[in-house]
């Protein structure tokens, strides 16, 4: 069973950091691409951003592009999310995510991530 657990929420005055970090569990990591979503209050799920699990490509949202930076760590079943220059509209729930074998395209898509942890909130203040 594979699960998923954020943790480094919380709330940052605007132009501030926050590192997210998500610890996987079960035998699979290095098979899965990683991604982080949000959603913020009243909105749809968005992509943040995503790391493949086959030559650790790097992909992101143009809003985050330039300020927030994944990664992963296989020998600790980890990806993280740092976050840089924050903005009030980087407020939602952030979510860590996971699907065997995709890349391309698929990357960016909720609906290819089989696996969810449970969120974790991001607030900024302006």
């Amino acid at each position: 069973q594979v699960q998923l657990v954020e943790s480094g929420g919380g709330l940052v005055q605007a132009g501030g950091s926050l590192r997210l970090s998500c610890a996987v569990s079960g035998r699979i990591f290095s098979s899965l691409s990683m991604g982080w979503f949000r959603q913020a209050p009243g909105k749809e799920r968005e992509f943040v951003a995503a790391v493949s699990w086959i030559s650790a490509d790097t992909y992101y949202a143009d809003s985050a592009k330039g300020r927030f930076t994944i990664s992963r760590d296989n020998a600790k079943n980890s990806v993280y999310l740092q976050m840089n220059t924050l903005k009030p509209e980087d407020t939602a729930t952030y979510y860590c995510s996971g699907a065997r074998l995709i890349q391309g395209v698929a990357i960016r898509n909720s609906p290819s991530y089989a696996y969810w942890g449970q969120g974790t909130q991001v607030t900024v203040s302006s």
